[in-house]
């Protein structure tokens, strides 16, 4: 079983949010994420019900990077912009193949507000 890697997150309102993860066995080798897909939500607090934010491979905000291990989170600026909150918290989970789930991160994501403006 794979421990989580406990992040803190930070979206900068309008600007594009990217960041790259790398799964790795014990041995420093990428996980081959070949056929795999992920998906991500923030949320206020865990027991909320609603979505801040949502992350999937199906909506091109993920990208898995098959042989080489990579998990790469992307946000546009038109999307960042439009935040209203500042933070909440998060988890980010692989679906392998054959159904298995394994939550590869969670923490905090936290936004900072955008000063220069249109």
């Amino acid at each position: 079983m794979t421990k989580p890697a406990n992040l803190k997150l930070q979206i900068y309102q309008g600007a594009t949010f990217r960041k790259r993860l790398r799964w790795l066995n014990p041995d420093k080798t990428p996980i081959d994420l070949t056929g795999c897909t992920a998906r991500m939500q923030v949320r206020e607090e865990v027991e909320s019900t609603a979505v801040l934010l949502e992350l999937t491979t199906e909506s091109g905000r993920i990208a898995l990077g098959g042989p080489a291990g990579t998990v790469d989170l992307l946000v546009d600026a038109g999307t960042t912009a439009t935040i209203a909150w500042s933070g909440g918290v998060f988890d980010l989970e692989i679906v392998h193949p054959g159904g298995e789930v394994t939550r590869l991160a969670q923490g905090s994501c936290c936004v900072s507000p955008e000063v220069t403006r249109d």
